[in-house]
């Protein structure tokens, strides 16, 4: 027994020692587009923390004006301060949007509309995880009314990796898990990096509508590529949202 102990205490131990490495070699690919932004107008939701957050700083630090859309406004204007002190832009602006409320949706849609003349950049990055059974303003089960309904169409799906956030906030066993392996998950800034290439590489719009993982194409299974399937769950959203075109 104290054997069997004692090996797991060195193996843990090594585990830890050499998590640098191993959390370097997982950390995936990077943006290495040198593109800047000035006159640019991008939108961010969910920007007040993880991804999003270093998606607007980085997108802010090349020069672009960056609306964060999210739905605390306080934690929101926090993230903003933050931003624009590191990245010395002061367009950086806070609109209050919640995923979960078409009405709020349709709100900030018109008041952006008001503000600005064109959008160059929308990055949808809110979004929810592993959250108990709920419904929407609108009466829709929770992850389907803000991961689907309320975000809408992208242009491109892309996968950050495995990334400390608070994505997992919902879940005591994951909360516990991203504690324990803490060492060997992205970062909020490696996790941005897929989301940033496609943002902002200008070779990829033949590519328009792929899957994109660690900043390159990814397989994705015949289910998700099957076109008839996308119609019918284009129809069947803009049913359920009451959008006729």
């Amino acid at each position: 027994m104290l054997l069997t102990l004692g090996l797991l205490i060195s193996f843990f131990s090594f585990l830890y020692m050499i998590a640098p490495s191993i959390r370097k070699f997982f950390a995936g690919g990077i943006c290495r587009t040198s593109v800047q932004l000035p006159g640019k107008v991008v939108v961010v939701t969910g920007a007040n923390t993880g991804i999003g957050k270093e998606t607007a700083r980085e997108l802010a630090r090349r020069g672009a004006r960056v609306y964060i859309a999210c739905r605390d406004v306080l934690k929101g204007e926090s993230a903003a301060s933050e931003i624009r002190a590191d990245t010395k832009n002061s367009q950086v602006l806070v609109r209050k949007l919640d995923l979960s409320d078409t009405k709020s949706i349709r709100a900030f849609a018109e008041g952006f509309l008001a503000e600005e003349k064109q959008l160059h950049l929308l990055i949808n990055n809110a979004g929810v995880m592993m959250c108990p059974y709920s419904k929407t303003t609108d009466g829709f089960e929770t992850h389907i009314g803000v991961n689907h309904l309320g975000t809408g169409v992208t242009t491109y799906s892309v996968h950050p990796g495995i990334v400390s956030s608070e994505l997992v906030r919902h879940s005591f066993i994951l909360c516990l898990l991203w504690r324990l392996f803490s060492l060997f998950l992205k970062s909020a800034q490696e996790g941005t990096q897929t989301t940033l290439h496609c943002a902002l590489a200008e070779d990829l719009e033949p590519q328009s509508g792929k899957y994109f993982s660690d900043c390159k194409k990814s397989w994705v299974c015949p289910r998700a590529r099957n076109n008839k399937t996308a119609e019918r769950l284009w129809t069947v959203s803009c049913d359920l949202l009451g959008i006729h075109w």
